[in-house]
């Protein structure tokens, strides 16, 4: 527990003019989440919190940083910033009820400690997985530069966190496109149990903003006037002149990483040391001996914070356990979407798939005008299928943005403008390098929604697929990476008419959409498409071919390889379903196909195991069992990586494997 032990003092206070009055506020707003802490120390002992991740001694820079922001600035903090929860005025019944995970918490008893948003309180709280935050805080970063609104984006972490790609990723984008974002790094010694020399070889990782061109600050983050002062100016300077700025702060982590962590790793006079230089002992022995604070008003702080602890706590206690039913828990995986329907007018033109999927982005970029397209070449160079060529003469380069190479954080950078109001898309020039962003779209894009109500309103455009002799990393096609993650929304289109009207859908969801483009079909498929803007829904499949003995399900290239196959065979009588959209899933369409025709053959040119084909047959099996007139039937590539040579490629893919199949099928 603090309190006035003696006069003395570890650090120096002197150097700046701040008044009483300002120096009181800091102080009772460094005490509250103390206080907050050592309560909660006490409950987890008594196992009525399940864990805690302690900040003591680490005061001074939350609520220095959080006091020189202004209200509508958005902080991405850490889990040892409590003090920005309560710097911010959240009603502490919440934050109590958040980490029991009751009802009125932030994350409906869904996520735990500060794993929360709250877009009243303009916080974004962390996920686990550290990195995604940083190129989050980018994005609203530019959304801010965008609108010409001159605030800044605080994002914390760790020193540890800094040696993550994603770390380096969003330092590197903010400095390209000079966003005011101030990275906060709260270097406290040790990741976990790992201590600092085991995690970077730099002097000062303040000394990475050189290699990035962004201006950096050390500041001792023990001293909450100089955290407070620094800060304050700095923040001034960025929102006049919009700009990165990394600042490390020196201190320490006095607590284990967790409590069940303990602090055994740490030498004694490593904590002797660090103890001497408790932010908030030290600040109050300067308040009194400068006569600012004396024992009457601490008292009266102590017992007013104490009072206001105790009385949230007994609501949040009162509070009865969440329930929750499957179909709310269902409904709150994506945010509320109503489709509606716009219907082309009667003009049509012959174009091909690719200047489909061009005539649906430039057609919603003049929809949207919040949208900003982002990926590798596709400002002046037009991306490296062209398909945005001469997008830059009509929307200029602040919505038609080139960016580096680095797939993570853009796809961060992406959620950050969806947090902060606008609509983003990033394409991956090829789908496979869709590994390198695998992390935020999974785990932040997908559960955003379901965790804290916040949509990602973000389309991923993939060009994928084999057949063009580009190889194991050019060729993939990776739906499946995707199709089992809640939160995300999957199309594959194979025909211009449908990726125009489904992208232009995907822009007008408010969830994520990754948008799959098979490139073999780029210029080599055409059709009659409406001149003029148009949507088709979701979920629902096209019925190609109409017939009464088997059921063909299959989407992407796979429809054209089946319509090939069935004109070699001159065989009439198959249901042909492209499915279109593979996230929602029209069911209802292959069980109808399925019953109807008694057989079920599914195409992928994806590999069998694990594939959205096995998902399907699963289906079919578990619902149209007793129509079944043979066993369901899957195709698809081999179980290898997309070989180059030309012959190797034509063995890997399924089309011969398909013909065989569907005879072996028909004569069952």
């Amino acid at each position: 527990m603090l309190f006035r032990k003696t006069k003395s003092r570890e650090l120096d206070y002197s150097d700046f003019q701040i008044s009483n009055s300002k120096m009181l506020e800091l102080y009772k707003a460094m005490l509250k989440p103390r206080m907050i802490e050592e309560k909660m120390l006490i409950l987890l002992r008594q196992g009525k919190v399940s864990k805690w991740f302690s900040g003591i001694g680490q005061e001074a820079i939350s609520i220095g940083v959080t006091e020189a922001m202004k209200k509508d600035e958005y902080i991405l903090p850490m889990h040892r910033n409590l003090g920005v929860f309560t710097a911010r005025n959240i009603p502490l019944n919440r934050l109590f009820a958040q980490w029991q995970g009751k009802a009125s918490g932030f994350t409906k008893g869904r996520d735990r400690s500060f794993h929360f948003g709250t877009q009243e309180y303009k916080i974004v709280g962390m996920i686990s997985h550290l990195g995604p935050q940083m190129g989050v805080a980018d994005g609203i970063a530019l959304a801010h530069k965008l609108r010409n609104e001159n605030l800044l984006t605080a994002v914390f972490t760790g020193e540890g966190g800094t040696s993550e790609g994603d770390f380096h990723e969003a330092l590197n984008i903010a400095s390209v496109w000079d966003l005011p974002v101030l990275f906060c790094i709260e270097n406290n010694g040790y990741g976990l149990s790992t201590p600092t020399p085991e995690q970077y070889r730099c002097n000062d990782l303040a000394d990475r903003g050189v290699g990035y061109g962004i201006e950096s600050h050390i500041i001792d983050g023990n001293n909450i006037l100089e955290v407070y002062s620094r800060i304050f100016e700095i923040a001034e300077s960025i929102r006049e002149n919009p700009r990165p700025v990394l600042v490390e702060f020196k201190t320490f982590r006095m607590r284990g990483h967790e409590e069940a962590s303990g602090t055994k790793y740490v030498p004694q006079e490593l904590m002797d040391e660090w103890q001497k230089k408790d932010p908030i002992i030290n600040f109050q022995n300067y308040l009194f001996e400068k006569g600012v604070l004396d024992d009457e008003q601490l008292d009266q702080f102590r017992q007013d914070i104490t009072s206001e602890i105790n009385e949230n706590l007994e609501k949040a206690f009162n509070e009865p356990m969440i329930q929750s039913t499957e179909t709310d828990e269902l409904s709150n995986v994506f945010q509320e979407f109503k489709y509606q329907s716009l219907e082309p007018q009667f003009e049509n033109e012959n174009i091909r798939y690719i200047d489909a999927v061009s005539q649906a982005l430039r057609s919603s970029m003049e929809r949207h005008e919040n949208l900003v397209l982002m990926g590798q070449d596709i400002a002046d160079y037009g991306g490296v299928f062209k398909i945005t060529e001469g997008f830059i003469d009509q929307f200029g380069k602040d919505r038609i943005r080139n960016t580096p190479i680095c797939e993570s954080a853009i796809v961060g950078t992406a959620m950050g403008l969806s947090i902060n109001g606008m609509k983003a898309m990033v394409e991956m020039q090829f789908s496979d390098f869709v590994s390198s962003g695998f992390n935020p779209i999974v785990n932040y894009l997908a559960k955003v929604n379901y965790r804290w109500d916040q949509n990602a309103d973000v389309v991923i455009r993939m060009p994928c697929g084999g057949g063009v002799g580009a190889g194991p990393f050019h060729s993939q096609t990776n739906e499946a990476w995707f199709t089992k993650v809640p939160g995300l929304k999957v199309v594959y289109p194979a025909f211009p008419y449908d990726a125009k009207g489904l992208l232009n859908t995907a822009f007008n969801d408010p969830n994520p959409v990754l948008f799959f483009e098979h490139k073999a079909l780029y210029r080599s498929i055409r059709q009659d498409v409406p001149v003029d803007y148009y949507t088709l829904p979701f979920g629902k499949a096209s019925r190609i071919r109409e017939g009464s003995e088997v059921s063909i399900i299959t989407y992407g290239a796979g429809v054209h390889w089946a319509i090939n196959t069935l004109d070699e065979m001159d065989y009439q009588n198959a249901d042909l379903i492209d499915l279109r959209s593979l996230q929602p899933l029209d069911t209802d369409c292959i069980c109808e196909s399925v019953i109807r025709t008694g057989k079920a053959i599914i195409l992928t040119e994806d590999s069998l195991f694990g594939s959205l084909a096995s998902e399907i047959a699963a289906i079919i099996s578990e619902n149209c069992f007793e129509s079944l007139d043979a066993p369901v039937m899957r195709v698809g590539s081999l179980e290898t990586p997309v070989p180059f040579a030309e012959n190797l490629e034509k063995q890997y893919l399924p089309q011969e494997r398909f013909r065989k199949k569907l005879q072996d099928l028909i004569e069952y």
